[in-house]
């Protein structure tokens, strides 16, 4: 498995932006579908974003298009989330996560500890 640590998260009022990052290490970075989650307490973790492994297909859940973009930097094995517009809705813990498999939205084979992402209205 691949190993993957968040940062990036913290405090911002509604309408503000935040940019997650997730370095992975452990195994050949190319080789990975990158993917972002969030989870709120009592709900099931939900798919945000996903990027293909050169980074040249994406795709969004509704909630956040024309919000946030996901993008990758394989030089450095990192995967970004930037978050822009942010609402309260958007309070959450987010994740990292990465799998072999394109189009999934779930399932994904490893995952990062996660971050926490607070937005205050």
């Amino acid at each position: 498995q691949v190993q993957l640590v968040e940062s990036g998260g913290g405090l911002v009022q509604a309408g503000g932006s935040l940019r997650l990052s997730c370095a992975a290490s452990g195994r050949t970075f190319i080789n990975y579908v990158m993917g972002w989650f969030r989870q709120t307490p009592g709900n099931e973790r939900e798919f945000v974003a996903a990027v293909s492994w050169s980074g040249t297909s994406t795709s969004y859940a509704d909630s956040v298009k024309g919000r946030f973009t996901i993008s990758r930097d394989n030089a450095k094995n990192t995967v970004y989330l930037q978050m822009n517009s942010l609402t309260p809705e958007d309070t959450a813990v987010y994740y990292c996560a990465a799998d072999r498999r394109w189009g999934l939205k779930a399932d994904f084979g490893s995952w990062g500890q996660g971050t926490q992402v607070t937005v205050s209205s």
